[in-house]
């Protein structure tokens, strides 16, 4: 009796019947003490009859279960509710137009993608790394869901009307990505990229810490391991020449500007410019054969014999800048081609020159020693004569106050006498290398303007000659301080232009000249200052009253000691401070006997920067969180990377698996900007929709990118929707494009409601009447008293032409 009182369930039951594939059932569901709703389900799997497809068949078939069947459906009017959704889905590539015949970025030979230029369109041409490799595009295409507002349907011919309305009349838009499985796989080895090419090369770096010379490793006596003998393949003669002549192709100078683009972390990364020759060298190596050390090698050895010809040549060394001072904070390597290409473009002045010039006329300096570049040239120490003997301030002329470059160019190098002075019987010496006079400041122990010279370029150094010398300097025992040494030749090169200059110039002449803040004026003496901080003087006041500062005025004062031993000499006649022909071996040689991990640890440092600085050249509508991760990336790699800056590179095994992790962060960012890349280019003029669908997934993929520890299953599948306004809706039309002739064959049977020619891929129909219950299927009579409504009968429908499913629920009293 107990069990009887116990509530029954309001779970339905079902029952499959017929043939399994039909997925056909029974069911009922016991829904109180006075009703009770059955249900029906089939499917027609292929040839759905004509009626079927269109909505007026559908809502025949609906009205068909309630009304009497000697009734002519069409002729009468019942009225049942109507909600409908469909789905639209771009096309999908076909074969003949797939995009990804180039993926993977090697061809059959093994060369460089660059240098075998395709004629084939692809999709992300215009993204900067395409000129490396051909990226398949992420997005596969949309999916757009139109769900329309519920409706109240009287007639069949209502819902021929409604099957001609277009989708753009729907009450809601919603679209979602379909994205590719690459992508979805994250960094799971399909994906061929910067990311994958980097690991290549790491593995490579670790293959060469045992090696002692790059030629070992294609060597017929000494051929390595027999693993790698057997693996790796070097690229044919004529690949080599390809990529070769690609990357000594001669760039123009407006092209050179390394820092356009950058982004603001990519210094903290000790690597070369992105454009720069040695830059280009180490992405070519990413795709040259397979990056294995083999091909590397061979490479480099080409690479440095091109190079070697440029300079035996005289030609200029493409990619890099022939002026300008060496960047410390670039790689070696790099410094030492800028170093060779500067050498070659003095030597090739030298063999301009003429004879009777003078062996140095190149070495000049284009302007006059002024402001910017006397202004702390050397610093000092207080309380340390020895160690502040060369300390300096700075003095402008009054001729170019603000910029001692500007004016420079109208004087003209005369070894005769300059501007008319007068010369005083006294002076035996002619004038020679004045570039002009200094404002109105006059000589001590002469009435003459003060001139200032022609100067020496200071001499350029790399890191390594900095090193060096600072090392002679230490075990020399020395006293005074590093940086004194190195100015100590520019020091007396400039003291020797200035006595040329000035013939009848004193020492305290030429530190009112290059270190003002060492000349004392009388406290008569009026003391002006310049916009620059120039010291300007007055003729009337001849001689000049004052005194060196008490540094300068000590007994045995170094600077007096280098001024005393500097001869006479303008710049042109002088030694220079720079020997392109020394220098230029001195390079070639370090180039030519570079050891192997030497060579590869800043191969690696500067493929994660050229590729993070190519990869941040792509245009993806700023997107903020995208623009974060990779100023993270660019520490992360400075960090990483730290390692490789070593003067003796002692690379282990945790450094290798650091590297190896930052190659999958690096896979990580590389497809968050392909996607962004895709989705800019498809919303150009929906930039909302783009940075909306970004966001989710950016949130859906952080996750993999090992950032945040979630539970659940990380297979799960993108599939965030996001609401199409409706003034977007005209851009995401735009994107189904109208099929084309061998797309669309076989359609010959349209649903309707077509968006741009392309039916639904999928059509969900919800029929539904309320009604009395006297007036159902399965029972006469309802309850007495009972006066509310019901939803008496629903059918839900949903499939395409070639596969529809109908469910239908009936609600009675039994």
């Amino acid at each position: 009796m107990v069990d009887m009182l116990r509530p029954c369930s309001f779970w339905p039951a079902f029952v499959p019947v017929h043939d399994p594939s039909r997925k056909a059932y029974i069911g009922i569901q016991n829904m109180g003490t006075l009703f009770t709703r059955r249900f029906e389900a089939d499917r027609i799997g292929s040839q759905v009859p004509v009626k079927l497809m269109h909505l007026e068949g559908l809502y025949e078939l609906f009205v068909s279960k309630f009304a009497f069947s000697n009734m002519d459906l069409s002729m009468h009017l019942f009225q049942v509710n109507l909600k409908m959704k469909m789905t639209y889905r771009t096309l999908p590539y076909s074969e003949d137009d797939d995009v990804q015949e180039s993926e993977g970025g090697f061809t059959e030979s093994g060369e460089s993608p660059k240098s075998n230029h395709q004629s084939r369109t692809q999709w992300d041409d215009n993204c900067p790394w395409s000129e490396w490799y051909s990226a398949e595009d992420p997005l596969r295409g949309f999916e757009l869901l139109t769900v329309w507002s519920e409706k109240a349907i009287e007639s069949s011919l209502e819902m021929a009307e409604l099957e001609n309305v277009s989708p753009l009349e729907a009450e809601k838009w919603l679209i979602s990505p379909c994205l590719s499985e690459i992508l979805s796989d994250g960094c799971g080895g399909k994906r061929i990229g910067f990311a994958s090419q980097l690991l290549l090369l790491i593995d490579a770096l670790h293959m060469s810490l045992d090696a002692k010379f790059v030629e070992d490793f294609i060597s017929v006596e000494n051929p390595g391991p027999e693993n790698l003998k057997s693996t790796a393949v070097i690229p044919p003669p004529t690949v080599l020449d390809r990529v070769l002549k690609d990357l000594f192709h001669e760039v123009g100078a407006l092209q050179l500007d390394f820092a356009e683009g950058d982004h603001e972390n990519s210094r903290t990364i000790k690597g070369a410019p992105l454009e720069s020759l040695f830059g280009q060298f180490c992405l070519h190596s990413l795709w040259f054969g397979d990056c294995n050390i083999r091909a590397i090698a061979a490479f480099w050895i080409e690479f440095v014999r091109e190079v070697r010809w440029c300079w035996e040549e005289s030609q200029p060394l493409p990619r890099m800048q022939a002026s300008g001072v060496v960047d410390l904070s670039t790689c070696l390597i790099n410094q030492k081609l800028h170093m060779l290409s500067i050498c070659i473009d003095k030597k090739r002045q030298l063999n301009q020159e003429c004879p009777k010039a003078g062996e140095n006329n190149f070495f000049l300096s284009a302007h006059v020693k002024g402001d910017s570049q006397i202004q702390s040239d050397i610093s000092s120490e207080d309380g340390d004569t020895e160690a502040s003997f060369f300390e300096c301030d700075s003095l402008s002329t009054p001729d170019c106050p603000n910029d001692p470059e500007s004016d420079i160019s109208s004087f003209v190098h005369s070894d005769a006498v300059k501007l008319g002075d007068p010369i005083p019987k006294h002076s035996a010496c002619i004038r020679r290398g004045s570039a002009g006079i200094v404002g109105s400041m006059m000589l001590l122990k002469s009435y003459q303007n003060m001139h200032a010279p022609f100067t020496q370029d200071p001499p350029l150094m790399t890191e390594d000659m900095h090193e060096e010398r600072l090392h002679a300097v230490e075990a020399l025992g020395e006293s005074f301080r590093f940086s004194a040494q190195l100015e100590k030749d520019i020091l007396s090169s400039d003291m020797s232009a200035f006595k040329a200059a000035n013939p009848d110039a004193v020492f305290e002449d030429f530190i009112r000249w290059h270190s003002p803040r060492d000349w004392e004026n009388d406290d008569n003496m009026e003391k002006v200052e310049s916009n620059t901080n120039a010291v300007v003087e007055s003729t009337n006041d001849w001689p000049p009253r004052g005194k060196l500062s008490e540094r300068m005025s000590e007994h045995g004062n170094s600077w007096r000691k280098i001024w005393n031993e500097a001869p006479p000499l303008p710049a042109s006649e002088q030694k220079p401070l720079l020997d392109p022909n020394q220098e230029g071996e001195k390079v070639l040689h370090y180039l030519e006997t570079l050891r192997p991990y030497e060579l590869l640890g800043q191969m690696v440092s500067t493929a994660f920067k050229a590729a993070a600085d190519t990869l941040n050249r792509t245009s993806f509508g700023g997107l903020k969180q995208l623009t974060t991760r990779i100023g993270q990336l660019y520490l992360t790699m400075a960090a990483t990377l730290r390692c490789l800056q070593k003067n003796s590179l002692s690379v282990g095994t945790e450094d290798i698996e650091d590297l190896k992790r930052l190659c999958a962060i690096f896979g990580h960012v590389e497809s968050l900007i392909t996607l962004a890349a895709s989705l800019h280019q498809k919303f150009l003029q929906a930039p909302r929709l783009s940075e909306s669908i970004f966001n989710d997934y950016y949130n859906f993929y952080l996750p993999k990118m090992g950032t945040v520890s979630i539970g659940g299953d990380e297979k799960k599948d993108f599939d965030k929707k996001q609401e199409v306004r409706r003034q977007e809706r005209e851009v995401v039309a735009s994107m189904f494009t109208p099929p084309t002739v061998n797309q669309s064959w076989r359609k010959v049977l349209s649903m309707g409601n077509l968006l741009n020619g392309h039916e639904p891929t999928l059509r969900e129909i919800i029929f539904s009447k309320r009604d009395h219950l006297s007036e159902n299927y399965y029972a006469s009579h309802a309850p007495r008293g009972y006066q509310q409504e019901l939803e008496t009968y629903r059918m839900y429908i949903c499939g395409t032409s070639n596969d529809l499913s109908v469910a239908l629920a009936v609600a009675s009293c039994d």
